[in-house]
């Protein structure tokens, strides 16, 4: 019991169509939202914060949960030719709205409203590349993670940068906005000028016109690039440490984030993320990334 299909009103708003869109939901009008917030309200105040949420109760008596994903991330989160959303972190949702028995309800999100949309009720779950992070945690509730990443940097064969301890002062590094690549760069290179930008897809075009003589990102995000456009190398592959990506629900959060956990737990009995894998990224990295890159059952191997 699922659904893909994009609508004028999800893409906008995920796009951040500014206060226009921030009533609106994706692919089934207002009412999931409204639903949210109101019955939401009582938990936030009880969590005290202004944070609102809907229990796993309230989702299934709804019969849809909102899931925040990438619409430009491929292939990872993408809406494709047909306007169908596509993608390894789309595969996972789809799954997660089966085995709750509801219509699953995606939300384009972008990195920087990440937290911002599970604060205010507009999706339940992000299931968006989102990086684990201590300072995120303190704002949102992780489940179980099931990926692996690092960072890395991207940039022409022109000019292939294999390190940054000798950059130039004039260069610019490209970014996108609310990312652990921009955290990392701001704490430990604070002399690299950042170009910053608010989606992959202008962060790219960026790259691609020549703005900035780099790209840090996430490394499975750079090495995608560089697979599917050629003319680019990955010459930092992995900087600063060994991450995990995880859904996030509001902060507070019990019975959804106790449901995911079992959900990933079970999962791992008939290695779904390895199919995930095979079914959305193997085209892109190829098996020899495939038990590097995944985890199964919340389980992260040393």
């Amino acid at each position: 019991m699922k659904t893909n299909k994009i609508t004028r009103r999800s893409f906008l708003l995920g796009l951040g169509a500014a206060a226009a869109a921030s009533a609106l939901t994706a692919c089934g009008g207002s009412s999931s939202s409204t639903a949210a917030s109101a019955s939401s309200s009582a938990a936030g105040s009880a969590a005290g914060s202004d944070t609102v949420y809907r229990t796993l109760d309230e989702i299934k008596a709804d019969g849809t949960v909102n899931i925040g994903v990438f619409s430009d991330k491929n292939p990872f989160g993408y809406v494709d030719e047909n306007g169908e959303y596509q993608g390894y972190d789309v595969y996972f949702a789809n799954r997660l709205g089966e085995d709750l028995d509801v219509e699953v309800n995606f939300v384009s999100t972008e990195a920087a409203n990440r937290i911002e949309y599970l604060q205010t009720g507009k999706v339940d779950i992000i299931l968006a590349n989102f990086t684990v992070t201590p300072e995120r945690a303190e704002e949102v509730d992780f489940a179980l993670p099931y990926m692996n990443v690092a960072l890395g940097v991207i940039s022409p064969d022109s000019n292939v940068i294999t390190s940054l301890d000798d950059w130039k002062a004039d260069d610019q590094m490209i970014v996108i906005s609310g990312t652990t690549a921009e955290t990392y760069l701001v704490k430990n290179y604070p002399d690299i000028p950042l170009q910053k930008y608010d989606s992959y897809a202008t962060a790219k075009n960026a790259l691609e016109n020549g703005n900035g003589v780099a790209w840090a990102n996430d490394n499975t995000e750079v090495i995608a690039f560089a697979k599917q456009n050629p003319g680019y190398t990955v010459g930092i592959p992995s900087l600063g440490s060994a991450d995990t990506i995880a859904p996030a629900v509001s902060k507070g959060n019990t019975t959804l984030l106790d449901w995911i956990n079992e959900e990933i737990t079970a999962l791992a009995d008939e290695q779904f993320f390895h199919k995930d894998y095979e079914e959305t990224l193997v085209d892109t990295y190829g098996a020899d990334y495939e038990d590097e890159l995944v985890v199964e059952g919340g389980v992260v191997n040393a």
